[in-house]
């Protein structure tokens, strides 16, 4: 279904107040059942990468197994330990779930459209800002005071400590993020989502005269930027491998641990819908929104009418099936390695890249040389310098171990006991008397 020119585009902002009330219980609805089919999918799936048979008795093929766990917390008992601080221990469940649902006000689910049986027309999306991008992060960093609150209220060590490394994997991961958006704001001209979706319509590349028409998606252009954000992503919702304010094995439940029944409920909600609001921010940021993926994109009508929210939710689900996919295939990280890929890594590589990034449209401005040439040496360059950053490095002298001659190994010489180290001959009769006995 095409609009016709004759009905302009009135954009965000301008519809009728019973327009905005249906964008709104649509937003909700949408969000909810989008969590119960996750939580769904996500079982399944994972059921089968471990070869097993995962939910399939509770409706067809188990799709109504999420719905029932849902009630069983609602009718729950809900226990408060002594202690806790009562008004700070109710109110973090609701920091947490409610900007979950107020983020997703800015993201674009298609173009302008007719609303079926009436004459009214309006755009796929609630509202838009200015600076849509940065609202986002602002409103979605709000519901990590959730957990570090709780973690703190439950008068609980594992919870507290839980609600510590929350607030350190928001710092951390928080700026990486914000970081690897710069780069999109500088290439769009705009921190608009519904601009920056229409900025990766078409992108041609100039090679040595000859024009090459690309997916304008800034995840081919902007490269870098992509990975930095997916993995920054997964540290900000706090899924693993990068589940430590939960980390069951050694923190009991984390910052869930004294909680129960709905205020439970309402924490993992508003995780599953935290994984929806970023996978659709990406999806918007880097791989064209609403856009059709070519070879899609070749048919006239594909970005027009309703056929755009198909695609968007495809795009979508792809990444909450990465999601998935972590989570079934990687193991939690240690603490030391967390914070030192949040600084030490990721942090200072979003800072190249934007110096890089700025140069070159610096240049391609100034001067006639193909910028997206000078872009893709740029990417080149810095992938190289990634990943020698993970070769190892041969071993200095004095990093060896030494044994003194003659001397008895003292365990306790350094304040904490540690075994001797195994020098190569002792490996030898060691081995040897193996084999003789």
């Amino acid at each position: 279904m095409t609009i016709p020119l004759a009905v302009p585009d009135a954009g965000v902002g301008h519809d009728p107040w019973w327009v905005i009330l249906i964008k709104v219980l649509f937003i909700f609805v949408f969000l909810v059942v989008l969590t119960l089919f996750n939580i769904w999918w996500e079982r399944r799936v994972v059921a089968r990468m471990q070869q097993r048979i995962g939910p399939n008795v509770h409706g067809p093929q188990g799709l109504l197994q999420s719905l029932a766990d849902g009630v069983k917390l609602m009718l729950k008992e809900d226990l408060m330990p002594k202690g806790v601080d009562r008004f700070v221990f109710v109110l973090a469940p609701a920091i947490v779930a409610v900007p979950a649902f107020l983020t997703f006000a800015v993201i674009p689910f298609g173009p302008t459209v007719r609303i079926p049986w009436t004459d009214t027309y309006t755009r796929l999306q609630l509202t838009d800002l200015p600076v849509s991008a940065l609202y986002v992060m602002a409103v979605a960093s709000i519901g990590i005071y959730g957990i570090v609150l709780g973690g703190w209220s439950s008068n609980s060590t594992y919870s507290l400590l839980g609600g510590l490394r929350s607030s350190a994997q928001m710092i951390s991961y928080e700026v990486g993020m914000g970081l690897a958006l710069v780069t999109v704001f500088l290439f769009a001209g705009s921190m608009s989502t519904s601009e920056i979706v229409a900025a990766q319509s078409h992108q041609t590349v100039h090679w040595f005269g000859t024009a090459i028409p690309l997916p304008g998606w800034y995840a081919f252009l902007l490269f870098p930027s992509f990975v930095i954000y997916v993995i920054s992503m997964v540290g900000e919702t706090n899924r693993a491998p990068f589940d430590l304010p939960e980390a069951e094995g050694e923190l009991v439940a984390g910052f869930l641990t004294e909680y129960s029944s709905i205020k439970y409920a309402m924490f993992f909600l508003a995780e599953y819908i935290n994984m929806a609001t970023v996978s659709a921010l990406a999806t918007t940021l880097f791989l064209g929104g609403w856009r059709a993926p070519w070879p899609i994109s070749i048919w006239d009508g594909a970005n027009s009418g309703y056929w755009p929210v198909l695609w968007f939710m495809g795009k979508l689900m792809a990444f909450i099936f990465f999601y998935i996919w972590l989570r079934g295939t990687l193991p939690r990280l240690r603490y030391d390695q967390f914070m030192k890929l949040g600084w030490k890594i990721l942090i200072p590589i979003s800072l190249a890249w934007i110096l890089l990034v700025a140069t070159v449209r610096a240049v391609g401005r100034e001067t006639n040389f193909s910028r997206t040439t000078l872009l893709v040496a740029a990417a080149v360059v810095l992938v190289i310098a990634v990943i020698s950053m993970f070769v190892p490095q041969k071993p200095k002298d004095e990093d060896k171990p030494e044994v003194a001659d003659g001397k008895e190994f003292d365990a306790f010489a350094g304040g904490f006991p540690v075994p001797p180290p195994i020098t190569t001959q002792q490996s030898e009769t060691k081995s040897g008397a193996a084999s003789r006995g």
